[in-house]
């Protein structure tokens, strides 16, 4: 698992007139949208701010650079086996806006049976990580917990990152084990490819990325994982 990953609205109180429809979304006011993943010691380690407050997690999803190092063949090594089965991706909790990709996993809607029943209990614990780290943020700083009143749209993304990277920096000050807090590639758009070479690649990794049965699989995996943990801690 690499963290928990949602989206969170601030308000933007000042947005200009021609601009208020396209940023106006579920809310009255205007917003921008910060799209995050943090551990479970709450450090941010992805972000990705500055879309209007019209879109929701899965149209922000597919603009932020979130999956560039992967898409590129740059991210970490990952190999881990659940339920005797490898896997070679990472993946994030998420709700159920976000789509069967087997980069996500995403809790039992509607858990019937103990053993979905145990995993969403799981997996929706691990998954307050997410709100509790926008929590933290915006008790810590109030900048972000009011809504934005006189700045331009690049102030405002300049202030929401400093207030993350000042958080990341608390937490790892804290002795709480945070590191990569290197935010020098934040909102960069991805460059899938520079020759045909590159390009099979990335078109290899665009489909395995959104590759639905391996989402399901891993899902039944880690479901049958967490019940034979539950077994083996004797159903405590």
């Amino acid at each position: 698992m690499l963290g928990s990953t949602d989206c969170m609205h601030w308000e933007w109180k000042n947005c200009p007139t021609s601009w208020r429809g396209q940023f106006t979304g579920r809310g009255s006011h205007p917003t921008m949208i910060l799209e995050a993943v943090a551990s479970h010691n709450l450090h941010i380690w992805h972000a990705y701010f500055g879309m209007p407050g019209s879109n929701n997690d899965t149209n922000v999803l597919h603009r932020s650079p979130i999956f560039s190092a992967y898409l590129r063949g740059q991210q970490m090594p990952v190999s881990y086996i659940v339920n005797g089965n490898t896997y070679d991706m990472g993946y994030f909790l998420a709700d159920g806006i976000y789509p069967e990709w087997p980069a996500f996993v995403k809790t039992v809607r509607h858990p019937m049976d103990p053993k979905t029943k145990h995993f969403a209990k799981c997996q929706e614990g691990a998954r307050k990580d997410i709100e509790r780290a926008f929590g933290v943020l915006q008790a810590r700083w109030a900048v972000v917990r009011g809504p934005a009143y006189g700045w331009s749209a690049d102030n405002i993304h300049s202030i929401m990152m400093t207030c993350i990277i000042l958080h990341n920096m608390i937490i790892e000050d804290e002795g709480r084990g945070a590191n990569n807090i290197n935010f020098d590639r934040v909102g960069e758009l991805a460059v899938p490819y520079t020759n045909s070479v590159d390009r099979e690649q990335f078109i290899q990794r665009h489909h395995k990325l959104r590759n639905v049965a391996a989402h399901r699989q891993l899902q039944y995996d880690l479901i049958e994982h967490q019940w034979a943990r539950l077994g083996s801690q004797g159903g405590n």
